[in-house]
């Protein structure tokens, strides 16, 4: 049936036309959102990633988010370009972006990259790498069945903290990963990966062991592998962390490709 004049579904294309030019001006002019959207939120709650490093989360975000609308991991790996967002595209070596399956029902989120991961471009490779999939596995799957990614894309120098605007300038593209894996769980590894996720500012002791949420995905924070390596002792209290996300993906209906480890 067509439309007569008048007809609200004539004005309702005509908006959604000017959205969509307006969105492709944005992408030639190098923005990867519409203004107001990730790039400028409102501030109602500030989570620190460590010490004095904070970033802003905005609660109404979770509900009513314009970059809701889910893209692609290579739609969102194109938008992030050769990105010059912040000062770490001065000493970085190469973006390191994420690897996995999309969708993925398990997600995994660091900290940044380090050393090896910005010579490859892969994350988790090094040592600490090497320990994760070995946790990975003993869940029953392995590196191949899950998406793996850091909050910052490149590395800070010297392996320090992450700054307020490097976060900034990388939380919009970790959020798109999330909406484009659709993980029916998340891990997030350390205490800033932890904290920029959710939107705290608390020592990793007191959020790990439990479940949180992020805009209806459960996220089970533990220790980094990088930590465990330097304090073996903790690795019981991560198993810990881990046979309940195991748990959990079996009460939601997700078996894992392979039997866990007792």
């Amino acid at each position: 049936m067509g439309s007569t004049p008048g007809d609200p579904r004539d004005e309702l294309f005509a908006l959604t036309s000017a959205f969509r030019q307006a969105l492709s001006r944005q992408h030639r002019a190098g923005a990867w959102a519409a203004p107001g959207t990730a790039t400028a939120r409102s501030v109602s709650d500030t989570g620190s990633v460590s010490g004095s490093v904070s970033v802003s989360v905005s609660d109404s975000d979770s509900d009513s988010d314009p970059i809701s609308v889910s893209r692609t991991l290579s739609v969102i790996r194109a938008e992030l370009g050769d990105c010059q967002r912040c000062k770490l595209c001065n000493t970085r070596n190469k973006i390191v972006f994420g690897v996995g399956p999309e969708p993925a029902a398990l997600m995994f989120v660091g900290e940044a990259p380090g050393a090896d991961e910005d010579r490859l471009g892969d994350p988790f490779v090094g040592k600490a790498g090497e320990l994760l999939d070995k946790m990975i596995e003993a869940m029953g799957w392995s590196r191949g069945d899950v998406y793996i990614a850091n909050v910052l894309k490149c590395r800070p120098p010297n392996n320090r903290n992450p700054e307020p605007d490097e976060v900034a300038a990388c939380r919009p593209f970790l959020d798109a990963q999330i909406q484009a894996v659709r993980p029916r769980i998340m891990v997030t590894l350390g205490r800033p990966a932890a904290n920029v996720v959710l939107g705290k500012d608390a020592p990793i002791s007191s959020l790990r062991g439990r479940f949180h949420e992020h805009r209806g995905v459960k996220v089970m924070p533990t220790f980094h592998p990088a930590y465990l390596l330097r304090e073996p002792d903790r690795k019981r209290d991560t198993w810990s962390d881990l046979k309940q996300v195991i748990a959990e993906l079996e009460r939601l209906g997700v078996v894992s490709p392979r039997p866990a480890k007792a």
